[in-house]
């Protein structure tokens, strides 16, 4: 890309950090910048599966837990307009009666599967939140059954909020691939490292799959090249 362009729609202050790290070597810095998007790009395929899967597995402990393979609908108007979830907004209701309205006005017939497909990590995530957590018995830890025994509602809701805000950082396309100013991946290479312990704790059988789409490695050692 020409720099009058780079400037205009990428801008100069966006580009000038990886400037700074490639001690102002304009080659090296398009280099850099690319290799940043591969990385994003090589974390995309990682991130989507491992919530499809986080996903699923909450969804079949809780219609399990409530004997309901429609509980995502049902259960609107029962834990999820609990009053004490009056300080949340009522988030979990909320966000199904959004996804229940953008199929109405798509004219989609309404089910549970089409509804789940729907949810962000965000509302998934909000199972691990002591008000959402406590209102379904603390079923969502019993989708990782291989933990370590340390390992809590409060350690595992943690590790996922850094993999959703990892996420969001990419999503952004914020650069992935600094600390500070040096060109450093390590961040980015202990969220793979995380996102592994998570899908063995759930099941070390996924490993060898996500192991067949991830190229993350590969990306992070090229930007170090660099």
């Amino acid at each position: 890309m020409k720099i009058i362009l780079r400037n205009q729609y990428l801008s100069r202050q966006r580009f000038n950090r990886y400037l700074i790290a490639t001690g102002n070597n304009n080659k090296r810095a398009k280099s850099l910048y690319a290799a940043n998007i591969k990385l994003a790009q090589a974390f995309h395929p990682v991130l989507s599966q491992f919530e499809v899967v986080f996903r699923n597995a909450l969804n079949t402990k809780l219609a399990t837990y409530f004997r309901d393979p429609d509980w995502i609908i049902n259960q609107k108007r029962g834990f999820m307009s609990n009053p004490i979830l009056a300080r949340s907004q009522f988030f979990l209701r909320s966000s199904v009666e959004k996804a229940e309205n953008n199929l109405r006005y798509k004219s989609i017939p309404i089910t549970a599967g089409k509804i789940i497909s729907d949810q962000m990590f965000g509302f998934w995530l909000a199972f691990f939140v002591p008000h959402h957590y406590s209102l379904v018995s603390g079923q969502p830890i019993y989708i990782f059954p291989n933990k370590p025994s340390g390992e809590n509602r409060t350690s595992l809701h943690q590790k996922l909020e850094d993999i959703k805000n990892y996420r969001n950082r990419m999503n952004h396309c914020e650069p992935l691939c600094f600390n500070a100013n040096v060109i450093d991946c390590s961040h980015a290479l202990a969220i793979r490292t995380l996102l592994y312990q998570l899908i063995d704790w759930m099941d070390p059988a996924l490993r060898s799959y996500f192991e067949s789409i991830d190229t993350i490695q590969s990306k992070a050692e090229r930007i170090m090249r660099i």
